[in-house]
């Protein structure tokens, strides 16, 4: 199958199918004599791999990761549980990090008369450079 035929069956945008070659997450695909990329089952496979992984937040490097250790037949599946547990972790940190950032816009919000005067705690905060972000309490 051509790229486009292998973009749809893998769900990963053609651009990206190279892009991912350019990087070598995943293996270039053979040519015809005229040039043409051609895929097989096994590249649109590795290709639905990345984009699950991708779309479950993990990095490009994580993302190499998983596939070495998907393709190591001997490998312990420890060492895949211990990057999901690692990106779990991640993940908890950056939601307590949005919920600081939703916290704290919503109190500037409130405080924010939204009237016609000029005065505006949430550019006053935003100008504050040397104030650090509050804090979710919780």
């Amino acid at each position: 199958m051509n790229i486009g035929e292998a973009s749809h069956a893998s769900g990963v945008s053609a651009k990206m199918i190279r892009y991912y070659e350019e990087i070598g997450l995943v293996r270039p695909a053979m040519r015809t004599a005229s040039n043409y990329r051609v895929y097989g089952d096994d590249e649109v496979n590795r290709l639905r791999f990345v984009r699950r992984s991708r779309d479950l937040g993990f990095s490009l490097e994580e993302t190499e990761k998983l596939l070495a250790l998907w393709a190591d037949k001997e490998r312990a599946s420890s060492e895949v549980k211990k990057l999901a547990l690692d990106h779990i972790t991640e993940l908890e940190e950056k939601i307590a990090s949005m919920k600081a950032m939703v916290a704290t816009l919503s109190d500037l919000a409130e405080s924010c008369h939204g009237d016609h005067r000029p005065s505006c705690p949430i550019l006053a905060d935003l100008a504050d450079s040397g104030k650090t972000p509050r804090q979710c309490d919780s």
